[in-house]
């Protein structure tokens, strides 16, 4: 007899315990509170720039092996685009040097060897300095790992670790830091090769999962809100969506893949991250030149990455707590100066859009860290994922899917005992 799963929430981690478990024969049944799937990674149209942008510019790696597994689970791996070679040009701001990391096509980071591909005026020393990170506790505090100074630190550390982190490095967790290492620098070129969806986040990532859950039967319910749970026997018996319920079959199961705080609500006792960490996006309405490359990495100012995309320029800016309050032309303005630097443009600020992301992630510090559950709770037949669940990542689209393969994993799991 076909199982039923019922998933909590229609994020990029709920589609992929429901795709995994959808091609696995469950019958699938998503319930999203809001009224459009994808959560934190989703795309929409924007009057004041008139064009279709993403909430957040969220960039994968060809070694993000969960996330691509799941874009080749819906077809759309295609639609994940990027250079050939894993190369990252970098410009500062503050002595306006430019450079070209060149991580090549290997499954080692022999890069480090050649003057000419690692970040300038670095030597190998420095790089062997950076060891510690790799097998390092996650109670330890970067800062207590590794020197977090220098040219290296200050060219490439830190705008990796901020980016992955969302806070400033030295406070983060030295193991999450050391595992965005291992799976990046320490893999080599191969690993890291910089794909985004160029065509909006929800057309790759989230709509062709939709329709495949359809094709294959699932329901997919929106504004459609899960207020409580009855239980019984260390198992959830019903599901309480306020102006109706269902019931949980023996056999069948459920994955919760809600934000920390609504888990914490459906769940008392809950251990979740209680920090989060805001990350700001802006987006300009402006043809990027010709030779603009799709990513760029910005050291010594206000922005930290400058993505060009068709008809657009946009930046993010992690750790962005110190930005959420300020005036809005005043933040679009002084992000402009910094891209039209960066970018080698010019010209009064074309239109645009500001998204700060209050609650982006949760704080990557060690004390957080502490405070992920796993995807197993208390109850037989009910399952957490999200990138706050305990993913070994901090909060990545690579950990969603992680965390959402891992769910489906347990979910299956069931079904052998």
């Amino acid at each position: 007899m076909q199982k039923t799963v019922h998933i909590i929430g229609a994020g990029i981690s709920g589609l992929s315990a429901a795709v995994r478990l959808a091609n696995a024969n469950y019958k699938v049944h998503v319930h999203e509170a809001t009224q459009q799937a994808g959560g934190r990674c989703r795309s929409y149209f924007d009057a004041a720039t008139n064009l279709t942008i993403d909430n957040g510019n969220h960039l994968l790696l060809s070694g993000n092996r969960h996330a691509l597994a799941y874009a080749r689970s819906i077809g759309t791996e295609a639609g994940l685009v990027g250079p050939k070679l894993a190369q990252f040009p970098f410009v500062d701001l503050s002595t306006g040097q430019r450079w070209l990391l060149d991580l090549g096509d290997t499954t080692l980071p022999l890069w480090v060897l050649d003057e000419s591909r690692r970040v300038p005026d670095t030597g190998l020393a420095d790089y062997l300095g950076l060891m510690p990170l790799i097998w390092s506790g996650k109670d330890r505090l970067v800062k207590d790992a590794i020197r977090c100074d220098g040219t290296l630190y200050r060219r490439l550390v830190q705008p990796l670790l901020l980016a992955a982190l969302n806070l400033d490095p030295p406070e983060g967790s030295a193991g999450l830091a050391g595992a965005v290492v291992r799976e990046t620098l320490l893999a080599g070129g191969q690993a890291c090769r910089p794909l985004i969806a160029r065509d909006g986040l929800s057309a790759v990532l989230v709509e062709p999962a939709i329709k495949l859950l359809q094709d294959k039967g699932a329901s997919v319910r929106f504004s459609h809100e899960l207020r409580e749970f009855a239980t019984s026997k260390g198992r959830v018996t019903e599901l309480n969506f306020g102006d109706d319920s269902i019931a949980i079959a023996p056999g069948d199961a459920v994955v919760v893949a809600v934000p920390p705080r609504s888990a914490a609500s459906l769940l008392p006792g809950l251990k979740t991250p209680t920090k989060f960490r805001a990350i700001v996006n802006a987006h300009f309405r402006f043809d990027p030149p010709r030779d603009a490359p799709p990513i760029l990495g910005v050291v010594g100012g206000l922005v930290e990455w400058l993505f060009a995309f068709p008809q657009r320029l946009s930046v993010t800016i992690s750790n962005g707590d110190r930005l959420v309050d300020m005036p809005r032309e005043e933040l679009a303005q002084a992000i402009w100066r910094d891209v039209c630097k960066a970018g080698s443009v010019a010209g009064e600020l074309p239109p645009w859009q500001i998204v700060r992301e209050r609650r982006a992630t949760f704080e990557a510090t060690p004390e957080q860290n502490a405070l992920r559950p796993g995807a197993a709770t208390g109850l037989k037949n009910l399952f957490l994922a999200g990138d706050w669940t305990d993913t070994g990542l901090p909060a990545t689209i690579e950990g969603s899917v992680r965390s959402g393969d891992r769910a489906a994993d347990h979910v299956l799991a069931m079904s052998q005992v």
